[in-house]
């Protein structure tokens, strides 16, 4: 049991059977909340965290099951103990495969009520996602990027029909959405997916060293240039190059890329000889690719080129949905690597990362996570385990509900992560579009504990 008074949301459309809960609940000193059918009882799920629902599987508008399927939906961190006044095995079974604790038949004798809720708050039942074999990658077992909300699945839908052609794609999204993922989801399940799949990031490397990262160079044609060295269009031949944050290659390069696309040979820096290469390019960048031609700082021909099919990675936010099922990968994968012994995620803490804006995205949200997994002295994380950033945005939401000022505060603070999350996290860009200078955004930034969690 933990330290603190449970809070129990109690579902069922009879009012004595509320009733009658609530009393033996309240004497045990638990803080109880009562819903009279499934709709009421997601929207209570929704409004704030609970430590237990003891739910009635047969009520009027929404029954116990799907009512079970949208809380795990929203927090599957929550158990859930399903009750019924028969016991009808099917419906049992189904229940515990939907993510069920425990499965009790009416009337409950008030012991076994006990043994059971006190055993579910402490000991929260876990989806099975496999680390492997997808090298410890936020994928299903089938291979699929992990999450089941209309935005992912509506991009899934998009990679297995682009996958097996060999369009060049052009990959977009905010800061720490994924981009590299979807690359690598493409790359595997299309026909070169034997082949190899290389990666490089060209804002990491000025123009002269991307030129040689990617055509690679003879020996002699620079200083330090000590042997032949093939680059990433060589070393992925017959397979996938996939160069992130193209938007910040210079017109030189890009006029080099265009030339390869095209012509599907290279000359490596300081050779003479063409070298064919058959790879199939996919890209990606967190940059307004169509406006940066506009404004002249990326060739149109290349731009038409890459962009044969476009796929936009969705921010955390609006695949809201699915931050659950990635806290829970990320807390298994990193108590793994951390050689921690960490179970779960207690209510409260999932219900602070379901209403986090995450301006960060998925990457804040794996880093907030780790940092959790190595911080936290018990079992389960919790909320003063998470970043201070996050703590701070919390201390500040609260205070948010009462009066004028806190309205206020709200208002700026919800500008502010817009404004970032539509200019990728560019705090310059993002100033400039704000009216303010950049120093006013980061003190802002520091104010409303948001400077750790932009990129």
């Amino acid at each position: 049991m933990k330290k603190n008074t449970a809070k129990v949301l109690i579902v069922d459309d009879e009012v004595a059977q509320r009733c009658l809960l609530n009393s033996i609940l309240t004497n045990w000193g638990w803080l109880c909340v009562e819903a009279d059918d499934g709709e009421t009882a997601v929207e209570e799920v929704r409004r704030s965290p609970f430590d237990l629902v003891l739910m009635d599987v047969i009520m009027t508008n929404m029954n116990g099951l799907e009512a079970l399927r949208k809380i795990r939906a929203i927090n599957p961190a929550i158990p859930v103990v399903m009750l019924t006044g028969n016991s009808l095995v099917p419906t049992a079974v189904e229940a515990i495969k939907l993510g069920a604790h425990d499965y009790l038949v009416k009337p409950v004798d008030a012991a076994r009520l006990r043994r059971t809720a006190e055993m579910a708050m402490s000991h929260r039942q876990n989806e099975e996602i496999l680390l492997e074999p997808h090298g410890g990658q936020p994928f299903d077992e089938a291979g699929r990027i992990l999450g089941s909300s209309p935005p992912m699945q509506a991009l899934w839908e998009m990679i297995i029909q682009v996958a097996p052609t060999e369009a060049t794609v052009l990959i977009s999204g905010d800061s720490g959405t994924g981009k590299e993922l979807v690359a690598s989801a493409l790359h595997y399940r299309s026909l070169r997916k034997d082949g190899p799949f290389v990666k490089v990031n060209c804002a990491a490397l000025a123009e002269n060293l991307l030129e040689s990262e990617l055509f690679g160079h003879e020996k002699g044609a620079f200083t330090g240039a000590d042997r032949r060295r093939e680059g990433c269009f060589v070393q992925a031949q017959h397979g996938t190059l996939f160069l992130d944050e193209i938007g910040e290659t210079t017109p030189a390069m890009q006029a080099k890329l265009l030339r390869v696309l095209q012509e599907h040979e290279l000359l490596r820096v300081g050779g003479q000889d063409l070298i064919s290469v058959d790879v199939r390019v996919l890209t990606a960048t967190n940059r307004d690719l169509e406006k940066e031609v506009q404004e002249g700082r990326f060739r149109e021909d290349l731009y038409y080129r890459l962009n044969v099919v476009t796929l936009e990675v969705p921010s955390l936010r609006e695949r809201a949905g699915d931050i659950p099922l990635l806290a829970d990968f990320f807390l298994r994968r990193c108590s793994k690597r951390n050689k921690r012994r960490v179970k779960g995620i207690t209510p409260t803490c999932m219900d602070v990362l379901n209403r986090y804006l995450w301006p960060g995205n998925v990457r804040e949200l794996e880093n907030a996570i780790e940092r959790g997994v190595i911080l936290t002295k018990g079992e389960y994380l919790d909320v003063e385990s998470l970043p201070l950033s996050i703590q701070r945005w919390l201390s500040m939401n609260r205070k948010d509900d009462v009066g004028p000022e806190g309205t206020l505060r709200s208002a700026e603070l919800q500008l502010i992560v817009k404004t970032l999350i539509a200019t990728g996290g560019n705090k310059s860009e993002a100033a400039r579009r704000l009216q303010i200078t950049r120093k006013t955004l980061l003190n802002k930034l520091r104010k409303y504990g948001l400077d750790s969690g932009m990129s």
